[in-house]
């Protein structure tokens, strides 16, 4: 810590920090790009899942018929009025589409409802496309169906146009999402300090940090064999800005102290970073560890976005501790303006989290009851979270396959769009369509084509794909076909519905595996931070505790407000990791200024002075990172918002609640126990440093170099 203590001490030396961090970013920003990864699946999963075999055996049965199984979009037409459809209509649909010039297979003819008001038409793109690729395809055959007719209403839907409706939301998201947050930062940082100085400085830093890490990813994450998964990329940047600018919070109050103590700003910061950079970096090995634990997942997107996240937050602990100090001292007192702190001036912060501290001393049973009453509260509804959101439920603006899907399902069995794909020994292939007809919710089984090992049927569930009762019916299925009397374990399920249903299974899978892991992490980092188990016990079960009350008021405001049926897979164990690695910086940075003020002035007096220090930057830095995770709504995905809600209401509790009352009740009740089993009261203080000053006496007076 002395060492980075000392980059800012000299005018020199901080002008050589920041011109080697400047040449650092720009040599980032110009290095080439590795060639990216290809990932290991269509779901990033791997080959224990028997949808990835199944995916497999699909391309080797492509490869063996000499062409590649096409993706298809499915053309839905109807009337605005919702009447039948004239055999013309049938007709325009299919000129339409044949002069598109879209796939290289021909189109087979319309289906027609039984009410003939919807007719169904698939489309087989060109196979073997990249993303982009397939979704200029999508988009080009939209563009080719508009203006049909009058009254005639074409919407292409399926596995394609979801994809490509997926990767619009998300095309210029990086833009949207950083110009967002810098906004919302500078807002809370000219909120916070009331200085212009203090928020273009810090944003600089927090920007460049945060340009430099999406370019790093892009390089680590191949590096390690892993495909970067566009999705994070978003999450992964509201990570940078809200750790590193909580990081620049705390620094920042930190300094401001020692410039009413000490007359040089360079000294100040070099107190400034010896005392706060301890919680800092303890804070970002902290997260760093939580979402390391990602890579044990099974998901390939899951672990690319806790490798990114790992990258982030240690570029955010640098830009913090090294990058920002260094700028503050070269505009010494002037960067306060017009608030300067002067040289023994008495700092007005803290004043009221100073009283909150003290009722909370004199009533810390009934202060904690209270807090806990109020986190268990909300964690209640937590028992009664739904998850799994179907295609058409994962987006917040209805796109046209959204749309194009309801409008199937109206008329048609909503799985059309997306039909289950078993393959099959040819000698077993009578028997596993007579199987799979006779299951539950399955409105059709045929065969579709065969090779010499294997054959493919295609079987259609009445349930729109992935949603719960496509899942039931596909464990049905699976059920029934892997029978040994009927098609044995060579019997391999796949599609889109069976993917689905195995991301959700990897996902439980990696709840189990990562969350202890996660906690585990935590609870040895405040271990050795601390040097105690009392008080490392209690922090952690307290932003447990808050994880719960955090998906429980998530799921009020989400079903009861937004009307959303269900979280989505990824939401838990993803918020579970931002929430206990982000939540527990606060207790850190409250905790060890306790500690550090306890040993002068014992438990109660100094956890009353942590309070009344760091109430006010915990709270501002609690407030502007629930701001920048609520950023992630501005996408029109239902995954991000979820996330961005559970963690910024996760923060918001562990901010007001946990460390303002239940954290400091508890330090209150306890006393020097909270510590246990170390002594950090004044008079163990005292003891320890008169025993050590005698024992290096009595070195002395025993060494020959004394005679």
């Amino acid at each position: 810590m002395s060492v980075l203590a000392s980059l800012p001490a000299r005018r020199w030396t901080a002008w050589l920090v920041l011109a080697l961090a400047a040449l650092a970013v720009v040599g980032v920003a110009l290095a080439p790009q590795p060639e990216p990864v290809e990932p290991r699946s269509s779901t990033g999963l791997g080959v224990q899942y028997e949808s990835v075999r199944a995916e497999r055996a699909l391309a080797d049965l492509d490869a063996e018929l000499g062409g590649d199984d096409a993706p298809v979009a499915v053309v839905v037409l109807s009337r605005e009025d919702g009447g039948a459809l004239a055999p013309a209509d049938l007709e325009v649909l299919a000129d339409a589409v044949g002069g598109s010039g879209i796939g290289s297979a021909p189109t087979p003819p319309a289906q027609t409802s039984e009410d003939g008001s919807v007719a169904l038409l698939p489309v087989p793109l060109t196979p073997g496309l990249e993303l982009e690729d397939g979704a200029a395809e999508v988009e080009a055959l939209r563009a080719a169906l508009a203006g049909l007719g009058p009254g005639l209403v074409a919407e292409v839907t399926g596995g394609p146009a979801f994809t490509a409706d997926l990767a619009a939301v998300f095309a210029g998201a990086d833009v949207t999402i950083l110009g967002v947050t810098a906004a919302v930062v500078a807002v809370l940082l000219l909120v916070t300090y009331r200085s212009p100085l203090l928020v273009v400085v810090p944003l600089l830093v927090v920007a460049a940090a945060e340009q430099t890490v999406v370019r790093l990813v892009d390089v680590v994450v191949p590096a390690a064999g892993l495909a970067v998964d566009p999705s994070g990329a978003g999450i992964v940047s509201v990570l940078v800005f809200g750790a590193a600018t909580n990081y620049a919070l705390l620094l920042v109050a930190r300094y401001r102290e020692q410039l009413r103590v000490q007359e040089r700003p360079a000294d100040a910061m070099r107190t400034a970073v010896q005392r706060a950079g301890a919680a800092i970096l303890a804070s970002g090995g902290t997260v760093v560890l939580a979402v390391l634990a990602l890579l044990l997942a099974d998901t390939e997107s899951t672990q690319s976005l806790g490798l990114g996240a790992a990258v982030g937050v240690l570029v955010a602990v640098a830009a913090g501790l090294v990058v920002l100090p260094c700028a503050l001292v070269l505009l010494g007192r002037a960067a306060f303006w017009p608030f300067v702190p002067r040289l023994g001036s008495t700092g007005r912060e803290g004043q009221f989290w100073g009283r909150l501290g003290a009722v909370s001393a004199r009533r810390p049973a009934l202060v904690g009851l209270g807090g806990l009453v109020v986190v268990l509260a909300l964690a209640a509804p937590a028992l009664g979270v739904s998850t799994g959101l179907s295609q058409s439920e994962q987006f917040r603006e209805v796109p046209e396959a959204v749309r194009g899907a309801d409008t199937l399902a109206g008329a048609f069995p909503a799985g059309a769009t997306d039909p289950v794909r078993v393959l099959v020994p040819p000698s077993r292939v009578d028997g596993v369509v007579a199987a799979a007809s006779g299951v539950e919710g399955v409105v059709s089984a045929r065969p579709v084509r065969e090779g010499a090992e294997l054959a493919q049927v295609d079987v259609v569930l009445d349930a729109a794909p992935t949603s719960q009762a496509s899942f039931d019916a596909l464990a049905r299925l699976r059920s029934a076909v892997e029978d040994p009397a009927v098609g044995g374990p060579d019997v391999l399920v796949g599609g889109a519905v069976a993917s689905a249903q195995d991301v959700a299974d990897a996902q439980a899978r990696d709840r189990a595996v990562v969350i202890p892991v996660i906690l585990a992490a935590v609870l040895v980092v405040l271990v050795v931070l601390l040097r105690a188990l009392v008080a490392p016990v209690l922090l952690l079960l307290a932003v447990v505790a808050t994880c719960f009350a955090a998906v429980g008021a998530s799921w009020l405001v989400l079903s009861g407000l937004l009307g959303q049926p269900a979280l989505d897979v990824p939401v838990l164990l993803l918020s579970f990791v931002f929430l206990v690695a982000l939540g527990v910086d606060y207790s850190i940075f409250l905790t060890t200024r306790a500690r550090e003020e306890a040993a002068v002035h014992g438990t109660g007096p100094g956890m009353l002075r942590a309070l009344r220090a760091t109430g006010g930057v915990i709270t501002s830095a609690g407030v502007l990172l629930a701001a920048v995770f609520a950023v992630l709504g501005v996408l029109p995905v239902i995954t991000l918002t979820q996330i961005g809600v559970v963690v910024g209401l996760g923060v918001l509790l562990d901010t007001l609640v946990v460390r303002t009352l239940l954290v400091p009740s508890a330090a209150f009740l306890l006393g020097r126990r909270f510590w246990w089993p170390a002594r950090v009261d004044p008079a163990a203080v005292q003891g320890t440093r008169r025993a050590g000053r005698a024992a290096r006496g009595r070195h002395a007076r025993r060494s020959p170099s004394a005679l």
